[in-house]
């Protein structure tokens, strides 16, 4: 056989086992955030360099004042870095104007907070729809309380839901927008156990199903094991990443 044709064989398999590069959706360049209050400076991030791909599953873990929260915040365009780029699909959101960044949350970003601010007056379906109403190709707030396996509590009122039905449906509203990204943060903060587990369940079955970036914040270190990739950080940087050739099944986590 020619050489030129063995050459080409071989690239061939080459390219045929190896994966395109993911898209890169949400990334942050050297992104530092400084705190003053009064005299005194609190500096949150010290020169983070992030990307998160498209469909993938990222977990940041890291104590109590090591910046997780403050990072969340400014992927999700609710808080500005000091220094540092945040660029999402290439557009660089650190020279946006207030409406472009209210574009970008409304239409592109999903949130999941510790505490669920549901309206007390609306029913599950009704506070999923709230979302919907705004959002420029929303799915059916009833198909995503199904999702997250409340089909049979879409009339229920939030006084009648539990801490984790609560949560689960502050997730389907999180996702109801068709968001590309969803920022979940200590979701399971304020749960038990068996509940954060079914809370999780749902986040991921999010990603699986619908195809969501999704980053979770904790400083519960167990979860990381359920994400494609961790994150820890310490002190305002990333201190350690690590990416799981599989994912733990959200039942099988223990801590």
């Amino acid at each position: 056989m020619p050489q030129a044709l063995t050459d080409r064989t071989l690239l061939d398999r080459i390219v045929a086992v190896v994966p395109p590069a993911a898209e890169v959706v949400l990334e942050v360049v050297g992104l530092t955030k400084t705190y003053r209050m009064g005299e005194v400076e609190v500096q949150a991030l010290r020169g983070v360099t992030l990307r998160l791909t498209a469909g993938e599953f990222l977990v940041m873990v890291g104590p109590s004042g090591s910046g997780k929260s403050t990072l969340l915040n400014i992927l999700g365009g609710l808080d500005g870095p000091t220094e540092g780029r945040v660029l999402y699909h290439g557009r660089d959101l650190t020279r946006a104007g207030e409406a472009e960044l209210t574009r970008y949350r409304r239409h592109h970003v999903g949130f999941v907070f510790q505490f669920y601010n549901l309206i007390p007056s609306l029913t599950a379906r009704e506070n999923v729809a709230l979302v919907t109403d705004i959002a420029r190709d929303p799915f059916d707030p009833a198909e995503m309380l199904a999702l997250v396996g409340l089909e049979n509590r879409l009339d229920h009122f939030p006084a009648q839901l539990s801490g984790g039905e609560q949560q689960r449906v502050a997730i389907a509203r999180a996702v109801a927008k068709r968001p590309d990204i969803l920022l979940c943060d200590e979701p399971t903060g304020a749960l038990d156990f068996q509940t954060g587990k079914l809370v999780l369940e749902a986040i991921a079955t999010v990603n699986r199903e619908i195809g969501t970036t999704t980053a979770i914040i904790t400083h519960n270190a167990p979860i990381a094991a359920i994400g494609d990739r961790v994150v820890t950080l310490g002190d305002g940087r990333i201190v350690a990443e690590e990416r799981h050739a599989a994912r733990l099944p959200v039942a099988d986590l223990k801590w």
